[in-house]
């Protein structure tokens, strides 16, 4: 299954091609490497007419972004009732994921739901970066405690959420994700749902290690003992190379296949200009009603 990110206004993959992706940010027109892009571009994409800016990666490892004209440092892009801070980062990050949306409406759909029947929704957001999920969950009336190890990202989650109108409903921790879930176990707190977007690599804040094969599904079993007696979800996102969404759909039914409910795994992934879908990575959904 491939789920479509296909309701953005203020972005949009133009073309694709030799491990380029171009890309419309609001008025702005980027282009970075893809691994998936192994196929021949339709044209040339480094003389795209009004490209503003190339991520062009290093022999020697990493990379850095060469800007044929001036850009702001940041600027903003909508989705539906939504805003977020773009701004050109290191290893050619932008500071959103936009097939999240994708996402974003299944599991704000969800939310709507429980909300609308007067329920009030706790959610957990482990390696939750700028906020994407955070934003979209609050603004669909949960309460989200947003954590990640990276002190700057935290603090771009909180931008997006002033932007996206959202004054309170969002807790932010910058701490290690593994630490912070250990402690939330012996506090006795629970969840109605949790999110997740691991790594591959990482480090925390002191040191701590994270690799995804060896960590993921001890770690994913550690969060099921967070969820409150009739949860909502469990959502796992992965950009992991040859992590296949049966391995999320393996993780989650051995994790939670005995609340009931059910386990959803497929691709995310945009539309593209040429009328083929871009593949973005995988995810893994946990239902229980």
């Amino acid at each position: 299954m491939l789920r479509i990110a296909d309701g953005w206004k203020d972005y949009a993959v133009i073309a694709t091609g030799d491990g380029y992706k171009l890309e419309r940010w609001g008025e702005y027109l980027l282009l970075r490497p893809d691994p998936q892009v192994i196929w021949s571009a339709q044209r040339d994409l480094f003389s795209y007419p009004g490209l503003d800016a190339v991520y062009r990666r290093s022999d020697k490892g990493g990379g850095a972004w060469e800007y044929k004209r001036p850009l702001p440092r940041a600027w903003n892009i909508g989705y539906r009732d939504l805003t977020f801070k773009v701004m050109p980062m290191g290893f050619k990050h932008t500071g959103l994921f936009p097939e999240q949306a994708a996402n974003w409406e299944r599991t704000g759909e969800i939310v709507r739901r429980a909300v609308a029947k007067g329920r009030r929704v706790k959610i957990l957001n482990l390696f939750a970066y700028t906020g994407g999920a955070s934003v979209a969950l609050a603004k669909a009336g949960a309460e989200v405690t947003h954590v990640d190890a990276a002190k700057g990202m935290v603090e771009r989650a909180g931008e997006n959420a002033r932007l996206s109108g959202i004054a309170g409903g969002i807790r932010y921790i910058v701490d290690d994700c593994k630490k912070f879930v250990a402690r939330e176990l012996r506090r006795g707190n629970r969840y109605d749902a949790v999110i997740m977007d691991p790594p591959s690599y990482g480090r925390g804040p002191n040191g701590e290690m994270w690799k995804i094969e060896a960590e993921l599904f001890p770690f994913v079993r550690l969060c099921a003992q967070l969820l409150s007696d009739d949860p909502l979800f469990f959502l796992i996102n992965s950009y992991t190379t040859g992590l296949q969404p049966t391995v999320l759909y393996n993780i989650l039914t051995l994790t939670l296949g005995g609340l009931g409910g059910r386990v959803e795994a497929y691709e995310v992934g945009l539309p593209t200009g040429e009328g083929i879908p871009l593949p973005c990575g995988a995810g893994g959904l946990y239902i229980h009603a």
